[in-house]
């Protein structure tokens, strides 16, 4: 049988827990009526939603890829994330939203950047320590 990395399960859980988080924020945004560009759309859908969970599936196939595939896409919707919402003056700001909702909001976009950046870390990890297979 083959053995797994211990980081694997906590990559799975925060994989996870980062999709349910980008579910809360999506709906923060609509009740914000925050404004989204279309490529800022097509980035949030593809490297934000799906390459992690795309990084996921491959995970138990083919652990190095998979692992690099979660890393790379968390790490870019962490730089993403902390500029539109922490750096960059904009209607994607957290002091742009509208007060009822800035709560919600500014929680869900903290805990983005947490989930990224611990996600981005672990799987590079676990990417560093997989063995490459002949």
């Amino acid at each position: 049988m083959k053995q797994h990395h211990p980081s694997r399960g906590w990559v799975v859980a925060i994989v996870l827990l980062h999709l349910a988080v980008c579910i809360a924020h999506g709906m923060a945004h609509d009740s914000g009526h925050v404004p989204m560009s279309q490529a800022g759309n097509l980035f949030v859908f593809v490297v934000i939603l799906a390459g992690p969970l795309v990084g996921l599936a491959l995970l138990w196939r083919i652990q190095q890829v998979g692992s690099w595939i979660v890393a790379g896409t968390l790490a870019a919707a962490f730089v993403f994330g902390v500029v539109n919402h922490f750096v960059l003056d904009s209607p994607d700001h957290v002091r742009a939203i509208a007060q009822q909702v800035r709560p919600a909001f500014t929680a869900t976009a903290l805990l983005l950047a947490l989930t990224e950046a611990a996600g981005a870390t672990l799987a590079l990890r676990l990417a560093r320590e997989t063995p490459v297979r002949p």
